[in-house]
């Protein structure tokens, strides 16, 4: 898989879920809507109020499972900051492109949006007799 073909695979898709811990240790997961840049960084909105929030503001690594579905996976692991300026501004095109009701919700009170920009991506097919796994180190 070409990292061309990668930026397709993501794109099909706009779910990921979200793999944290509870405060005690216990693991869960939350399902977030993304959008993708050329450069294979997420990007996703949240509100301020959020668990997902707290624990990104105390811990900037994240890790998400993509694509679930006809037994093909993306795991994908990277670290999160929050945009500013004209940064920003090109990374709301890019998710209202993909969340045509982003716009609406730039408006809700507390509302902020994060990168995640990749430091390792592992895409999994398992629908043939060989499974095929690939990793992409950033």
């Amino acid at each position: 898989m070409s990292r061309h073909e990668l930026l397709d695979f993501l794109r099909r898709h706009r779910l990921a879920v979200q793999a944290s811990v509870t405060p005690d240790g216990r693991p869960q997961a939350a399902v977030i809507g993304y959008a993708v840049t050329d450069d294979l960084e997420l990007f996703f909105d949240t509100v301020i109020t959020s668990r997902k929030w707290e624990n990104l503001r105390h811990n900037p690594a994240i890790a998400l499972v993509i694509g679930w579905d006809e037994e093909q996976t993306v795991q994908y692991e990277g670290s999160v900051d929050r945009p500013q300026g004209d940064e920003l501004a090109a990374l709301h095109r890019t998710y209202f492109a993909a969340f045509p009701d982003g716009p609406t919700r730039l408006r809700w009170p507390g509302i902020t949006y994060f990168r995640v920009r990749p430091r390792w991506i592992r895409y999994s097919d398992f629908r043939s007799p060989e499974p095929r796994v690939i990793d992409f180190d950033f």
